[in-house]
């Protein structure tokens, strides 16, 4: 009955109208809808109520054949389109009344506040089903919380996930973020290197992931992984029996140091990053030793880089003592490393200052800093003697060094040298300490 009377019937009809729906606004917008009072009751529970007997105010003259609705200037033409879609709701498919998500999310509101079910259905089911953009998303979270559970399946994908999905989607995203170079799914390799590190990263949520013992144990096998096939590569590019295919294998190295600097950023945020850093120094001499053997300009440039950007992480964990070293192993690095920063740093000014022009030479300027001052941090942690040592060859070649600036260790050594005999007399006549005197070496 109610589709065949719907049919018949259009919004406007004043000739077969029983109902005015007058719509009114507090900025005095004032629109009469000539309306039917069977379609309104049917759809809607409000419209029911308010034509009811029951209704307080029916035996007033006129009030059951007028219903005002006070609505805002910004839902004012919702009302008017839901009002219109109670009369072919059972006429079309749902799928074809709606046409994009503000619009419907709108008509959901006023349809929540007239208690239309039907449309209310039919709101949901297109709204659970449709992708949103962003502000959508928001707009979606301000409204649909407070309308109960029959719009819960909207809020479906916006629930939290179950942590152990949580920890499936990392483990197997970083399985695909530290494939081998030669993997023919490559090119979703940095997506899933930026979604684990934003899974990892605190900004103004929580960390999605809080990595434990498992996590960590998983990704230190990738990381051992990562280092073979490194240590793999080092070794055949220094081997002359593997001549013939050394380009194609610096282009594969250039590669893995990538994979290596960003496994730094997710070693450092797990708080890991002992076992990249010891092979890393066991495979200095190595790596330098590559550098030096490269024969093209684009095949030294790369490697540089790559490597920098790799050292960078680990001088910077050896600095704040996230991993600790014997003091041979630390002159070491600044021994190898030093030489190498500095000369990297003046072929790619060099470079950059005859005009080339390639992104690759842009290091960014964070990178050059922490260098210089995990240097400057390293030698004020060494034996004054060996810092002796370090700064005299700096100070012996300023003519042509501009770079570390190693300014700040200078100065705190000439200060620390001065007081030593001082303050190591002070601390051999304290009544607490052995009788074993204190000598400065330097």
């Amino acid at each position: 009955m109610s589709n065949k009377a719907g049919s018949c019937c259009q919004v406007g009809d004043r000739s077969t109208s029983d109902v005015v729906v007058r719509l009114r606004t507090k900025d005095g917008r004032d629109e009469w809808l000539y309306c039917h009072s069977h379609i309104l009751t049917e759809q809607s529970k409000y419209f029911a109520d308010r034509l009811s007997e029951k209704w307080p105010t029916c035996q007033i003259l006129d009030s059951r054949n007028c219903v005002e609705v006070f609505c805002l200037e910004s839902t004012f033409d919702y009302h008017v389109n839901l009002l219109r879609l109670l009369y072919v709701i059972t006429d079309i498919p749902t799928d074809d009344l709606w046409n994009d998500v503000r619009t419907v999310l709108g008509i959901l509101r006023v349809a929540f506040d007239l208690e239309c079910k039907n449309i209310i259905s039919a709101c949901v089911n297109y709204l659970e089903a449709v992708p949103w953009e962003e502000d959508e998303e928001e707009e979606i979270l301000k409204v649909i919380p407070h309308m109960g559970s029959e719009v819960e399946p909207i809020l479906a994908r916006l629930q939290p996930v179950n942590s152990s999905l949580i920890r499936q989607i990392f483990l197997s995203a970083l399985r695909v973020a530290t494939l081998s170079p030669f993997s023919n799914i490559n090119d979703l390799k940095p997506s899933a290197q930026e979604q684990l590190e934003y899974m990892l990263v605190e900004d103004d949520d929580a960390p999605l992931l809080m990595a434990d013992a498992e996590i960590k144990l998983e990704v230190n096998e990738c990381v051992k992984s990562l280092l073979k096939t490194f240590n793999s590569l080092l070794e055949i590019v220094l081997d002359p029996v593997h001549s013939d295919g050394k380009e194609r294998n610096m282009q594969v190295l250039v590669f893995c140091l990538t994979d290596l600097a960003w496994m730094c950023r997710i070693l450092k945020r797990l708080e890991t990053m002992k076992e990249l850093v010891s092979n890393w120094i066991d495979a200095s001499n190595k790596i330098v030793k590559v550098v030096e053997q490269a024969s093209v300009a684009s095949e030294i440039i790369d490697t540089r880089v790559g490597i920098v950007e790799v050292l960078a992480k680990v001088l910077e964990a050896i600095k704040h003592g996230s991993v600790i070293l014997p003091t041979s192993k630390r002159l070491h690095m600044v021994k190898v490393w030093l030489p190498f920063v500095r000369t990297t740093k003046s072929l790619i000014d060099s470079l950059a200052n005859n005009g080339a022009d390639d992104p690759k030479l842009k290091i960014d300027s964070d990178v050059w800093e922490l260098l210089e001052s995990a240097f400057v941090s390293i030698i004020l942690a060494l034996p004054s003697g060996e810092q002796a040592e370090i700064i005299t060859e700096w100070l012996q070649n300023q003519h042509v060094i501009r770079y570390p600036d190693l300014t700040e260790a200078f100065e705190v050594w000439c200060y620390r040298s001065k007081v030593a005999k001082r303050r190591l007399s002070l601390v051999g006549d304290n009544p607490g300490t052995t009788g074993t005197s204190f000598q400065p070496s330097a």
